[in-house]
């Protein structure tokens, strides 16, 4: 019987009880392949897969790439808390994700957050998009706005469960230096708030009053 080879990387595998004078000029060579085949592989490449529960489904993913070190480099999760500048994509320890460019996509969805109570806070990192039933005279604050030089804005659907007052931050600056009528009990207004100073300065104004 001839000898086998094994399926991935055709290994000669010597014939049990007909190799005798061959076997191991057989398995020598099939040591120098597998040294060809992770030369350059440090043990703290290997480390970096210490633990990992990666699935064959996962690794497959990367089955027939053919990137460079420098284009793999263009996305990158940066170490821990920190982000570099000269990657595409970076992530840092907190899951925020920077792009260098423009960002274009199919359907733009942003995180919607139901607020409550009568001291409800407007947590920038939390969403986009918030949304409050009064149940009393209700005070917002905002809070965790990005730092200055980056822009922000929010969308507040904001009705009436009674004949509450509406008290916004001081920081907010309206139209005339005056803030909108709270709705009428029953009734829904949209008010929208953008910042590009950390939230030293809020710029608020109505969109839609009385909706319902």
């Amino acid at each position: 019987m001839a000898d086998g080879t094994t399926t991935n990387y055709g290994w000669v595998q010597p014939e049990v009880g007909a190799s005798e004078d061959t076997w191991g000029t057989k398995l020598n060579a099939n040591w120098a392949a597998v040294d060809t085949l992770l030369g350059g592989v440090t043990n703290t490449e290997f480390e970096i897969l210490d633990g990992a529960t990666v699935t064959t489904a996962e690794l497959n993913l990367l089955d027939g790439v053919t990137a460079t070190t420098a284009e793999i480099n263009y996305v990158d999760v940066a170490t821990l808390g920190t982000s570099e500048a000269s990657k595409v994509v970076t992530a840092d320890a907190n899951g925020d994700v920077n792009l260098s460019e423009e960002l274009k996509a199919k359907s733009y969805n942003e995180t919607y957050v139901s607020l409550s109570g009568t001291t409800p806070s407007v947590n920038c990192e939390a969403g986009n998009v918030f949304a409050l039933s009064t149940t009393g005279n209700t005070t917002f604050t905002f809070s965790n706005p990005p730092a200055s030089g980056t822009g922000y804005g929010f969308v507040l659907k904001l009705t009436a469960g009674g004949t509450h007052t509406i008290t916004y931050p001081a920081s907010v600056d309206w139209a005339g230096a005056t803030a909108p009528d709270a709705p009428a009990s029953g009734e829904t207004d949209v008010l929208v708030f953008t910042t590009i100073d950390g939230g030293t300065t809020w710029y608020g104004a109505l969109s839609i009053d009385a909706a319902g």
